[in-house]
C-alpha cells in the first residue's frame, strides 16, 4: 500500500511505501539566514517523519543541497546539533541552483517506519 501526504497536483510532501517514509526536498523560508533555513527545514523533516509514524531516529537517508558550499559550515552546525547522536543517516551533501536565488539549503529525508 501506498500512502501520499500533503498531496497537491505535481508532488507529495511524504510518501510511504510498505515501511519507507520518502519525504520531498524541504526549504526554509527564502531570504533568512543558511542556520535558519536549514533549522525550519528540519523541523519540517522532524514533523513530517512524525506524521508518518517515523522519527529522527529512523533515519536512513539524507540529501542536502546548498547554493553554496561555502556555508557547509554554517549548515553543519545546525545539522549535527539535530541529528540525535548514535543515530546519523547516511548522507550527501552538494551544490545545485536551487528553486530560488534566496534559498540557501533544501534537505531530502529517507526513513524507515518505527517499529
Amino acid at each position: 500500500m501506498i500512502q501520499r501526504r500533503h498531496t497537491t497536483d505535481r508532488m507529495s510532501q511524504s510518501v510511504t511505501h510498505k515501511d519507507v517514509v520518502y519525504l520531498s526536498g524541504q526549504v526554509g523560508k527564502p531570504g533568512d539566514s543558511v542556520a535558519d533555513q536549514t533549522l525550519e527545514c528540519l523541523v519540517r523533516v522532524e514533523n513530517l517523519l512524525n506524521e508518518a509514524g517515523s522519527s529522527t531516529k529512523h533515519m536512513l537517508q539524507a540529501v542536502i543541497w546548498m547554493a553554496d558550499m561555502k556555508d557547509f559550515a554554517e549548515m553543519n552546525e545546525v545539522w549535527d546539533a539535530w541529528v540525535p547522536s548514535g543515530h546519523a543517516p547516511a548522507r550527501a551533501t552538494g551544490s545545485a541552483e536551487l528553486a530560488t536565488p534566496e534559498l540557501k539549503v533544501e534537505i531530502i529525508v529517507t526513513a524507515a517506519v518505527a517499529e
